[in-house]
Order: structure tokens, then C-alpha cells, then sequence
């Protein structure tokens, strides 16, 4: 992991980012509706957004929830995600960029059925884009 070194000596990005490869998965909605889903693997991440290689676009725009298998482990032992929502921002020939306008760390069991993270209990997402359409 380290600072992503551009071509661009000069940097207009207010976040820093990090060059980091981890399993990321996605999930794109319109309203209830999921419109897009993948998987993929991190490019680069900040605090502000990733970018990310995914198996087909994504629709610009979108409200994005993504699934970043987070690198550390809690207490050595507890593997880690890293479950943010925003805003597809970009998305062409397998790479995609999106706002981290929210985000939490989750645990996750030692061994994490393939669909878990398709099953979301809580109505969070719907709830974050539901007061971002009303600012």
C-alpha cells in the first residue's frame, strides 16, 4: 500500500490516496430497486472515494453501496469490510469511481457465505439516499 503516483505532478484531488487491491463488491440502486451489481478489485482508495476494476459498467449517477474486504484484522483475529454508500461518479472500460459519502466498518464471520452481502437487514442505504435527495 502506498501514495498512487500520477502523471500529473500537479494533484487537485482534496483527499489523499492510497494505491491499495482488495475485493470490492457493488451493488447500484434506483430507489428500491437494485440496477447493477459486481465485483471487482479496489484501484485506489481515500476517504472520499475509490476507484475500481469492475465486470461492466455502472450507470453514472447511481446510488452506490460498495464491500471493500478490509486489509486489517480487528484484535488479529476478526476479519473486517468496509461497507460505504455514494454516487457512481465514472464508469467505462472496466473501471469505475464513486464517492465514499458514508461508510462503516463491519465484522465478518471466518467463513462468510458467497450471497451474505446481498442481504441487507437494515433499510441504511435507503434511509442515506433518501436524505441526500432531499439536499
Amino acid at each position: 500500500m502506498g501514495l498512487e503516483q500520477g502523471d500529473n505532478p500537479v494533484e487537485r484531488r482534496s483527499k489523499r490516496r492510497f494505491v491499495i487491491e482488495r475485493e470490492i463488491r457493488c451493488r447500484v440502486f434506483d430507489q428500491d430497486k437494485i440496477v447493477a451489481a459486481g465485483s471487482g478489485k479496489t484501484l485506489n482508495l481515500s476517504s472520499g472515494g475509490v476507484a475500481f476494476a469492475t465486470e461492466r459498467d455502472l450507470p453514472i449517477g447511481g446510488v452506490i453501496e460498495l464491500s471493500i474486504a478490509w486489509p486489517a484484522l480487528l484484535e488479529n483475529r476478526c476479519p473486517l469490510q468496509l461497507v460505504g454508500f455514494g454516487r457512481v461518479l465514472r464508469s467505462e472500460h472496466g473501471r469505475a469511481v464513486s464517492t465514499i459519502e458514508q461508510y462503516e466498518f463491519r465484522t465478518l464471520s471466518q467463513a462468510v457465505p458467497e450471497n451474505t452481502w446481498l442481504a441487507r437487514r437494515d433499510r441504511k442505504l435507503r434511509r442515506w439516499a433518501e436524505t441526500v435527495a432531499r439536499s
